[in-house]
């Protein structure tokens, strides 16, 4: 690991990650109509660890058919969000659920590139001497 790495910590792994999250979560909104829909996300716990331990989880292929695990795959797999209410169409997205963790994580997002801004200016005033 680079001193550039070591000194930026976390956060592009997070800015990553909370990108990743916004796709999957604007999917979710985007399908709230669609018959028969499970909505996803991420296990944060999981992705967290994996991307503090500098790993890349692998998808796991049982035939030699499967289609190959991509960039995105690097945060865990998805998980299906289990409902709090019945659907008679099958369909597991609550506008109301997907709104608010849309919104926290699009917040989120903003503070980890507020750190991310904080170290880079750090570093830039070590380097310069100036801002």
């Amino acid at each position: 690991m680079s001193w550039i790495d070591q000194a930026l910590g976390i956060h592009p792994s997070a800015l990553a990650f909370r990108s990743q999250r916004s796709s999957v979560l604007a999917a979710n909104i985007a399908n709230a109509d669609t018959v028969g829909y499970k909505a996803r996300d991420y296990d944060f716990r999981t992705a967290l660890k994996t991307a503090d331990q500098g790993q890349t989880m692998k998808m796991r292929a049982t035939h030699s058919r499967h289609i190959q695990a991509t960039a995105s795959d690097r945060f865990g797999d998805l998980k299906y969000r289990v409902p709090t209410k019945f659907s008679s169409t099958g369909n597991t997205v609550e506008a109301e659920v997907e709104q608010a963790a849309f919104s926290e994580n699009a917040l989120r997002y903003q503070t980890s590139l507020q750190f991310l801004n904080g170290s880079i200016s750090g570093m830039r005033l070590a380097i310069t001497g100036s801002r």
